[in-house]
């Protein structure tokens, strides 16, 4: 055969047909033995990351064939110029995007179906941390991407750089700006290392009671008990004070307080309490002592300390007790219930 008689058409077939499909071909081939090889092993993030982005990088192995084979394709010299930025660029976002998914799909294999109770505590820090390192992952690797494509297109390259030149002022404006996105990010990483608060945690933010559903890397969402979404910024809990009621535990102690007449009857309070409580789920069986704290002219203040599990339970609990001690003292002891009490002194 003359190779000086090769048609014209046929590098172009071989370098943008039949190689690029070539190269699918063995991604495909690679793809299935790797799924084979873990088939059957318990190596689930292994499997996850092995199918994540594979579309993305199917893109990017035909846009590297592409690339290699750009010089034999008989291009003019602008145009094969042209083709090889417009690839490189496709290529980085390809490759960028495809490693993005992949260590997302880590993160999201280590997540998925580790749900830890109320007092799970080290399972809850642990996913809390997972969350937060994946959403800062995934940011990473956008920005990085972002950035690599930038700097291969010489025009955006030159603007930048021309505008940094002449404009000191720029960079302040743009720092003023980004403020609140580093002040954020920092955030983050705060509360994945030292973790005030932890998905699932009960927490209450500026008067709401809720638990955190959900930590992006620039708010936290907490379901407050009424299933409003209350959206806090992410740098309000490494500035600001809040309740964090399942910090160490979610066990709590909670009151109940009874203002009643000075003749209301302590011991048969305490009593009643333990019959109420006997038939009340919600009490951990742990704390429920009757004291009476304070004499007042007209009452007594009687102070009913409680235990319980968790924050939902200890309202329940503390409700049980109002309602079954009300409705007893107003059948059994009425004398009990708080008084106004006048005296007529006789006329001298």
């Amino acid at each position: 055969m003359n190779f000086e008689q090769t048609p014209e058409w046929l590098p172009m077939l071989l370098g943008f047909g039949l190689l690029p499909l070539a190269a699918l071909v063995l991604l495909g081939l690679a793809r299935m033995a790797l799924a084979r090889l873990l088939r059957g092993r318990d190596h689930p993030m292994l499997e996850r990351v092995l199918h994540a982005g594979h579309f993305s990088l199917q893109v990017g192995v035909v846009l590297m064939v592409l690339s290699l084979t750009l010089p034999v394709a008989g291009l003019a010299p602008e145009n094969a110029a042209l083709a090889s930025n417009a690839l490189g660029v496709v290529l980085t976002m390809s490759l960028g995007w495809t490693l993005t998914r992949k260590v997302a799909a880590a993160f999201d294999a280590k997540l998925d179906g580790d749900v830890p109770g109320d007092d799970d505590l080290a399972r809850r820090r642990h996913r809390t941390q997972m969350v937060v390192f994946r959403r800062l992952a995934v940011a990473a690797g956008s920005s990085f991407t972002v950035g690599l494509v930038l700097t291969s297109i010489p025009a955006v390259r030159a603007v930048g750089l021309s505008l940094f030149a002449s404009a000191g002022m720029a960079g302040i404006v743009m720092g003023i700006a980004a403020r609140s996105t580093v002040s954020n990010l920092i955030a983050g990483l705060q509360i994945a290392l030292s973790q005030p608060i932890r998905l699932g945690d009960a927490v209450t933010v500026e008067g709401h009671w809720g638990r955190v559903a959900e930590i992006t890397s620039s708010y936290v969402t907490i379901i407050t008990w009424d299933q409003r979404s209350l959206v806090v910024p992410l740098n309000y809990f490494v500035e600001k004070p809040i309740i964090n009621w399942t910090k160490d535990t979610a066990q709590l102690l909670d009151t109940v307080l009874l203002y009643l007449d000075h003749g209301a009857p302590i011991g048969a309070i305490r009593e009643k309490l333990d019959v109420l409580l006997a038939d009340c789920p919600a009490w951990d069986n742990r704390i429920a002592k009757v004291h009476v704290t304070a004499w007042k002219e007209n009452c007594i203040e009687v102070r009913i300390l409680l235990s319980a599990a968790d924050a939902p339970r200890m309202f329940e609990v503390r409700c049980v007790v109002r309602e079954g001690l009300l409705d007893w003292l107003m059948r059994e002891h009425p004398e009990a219930m708080p008084r106004q009490r006048q005296q007529t002194l006789a006329a001298t």
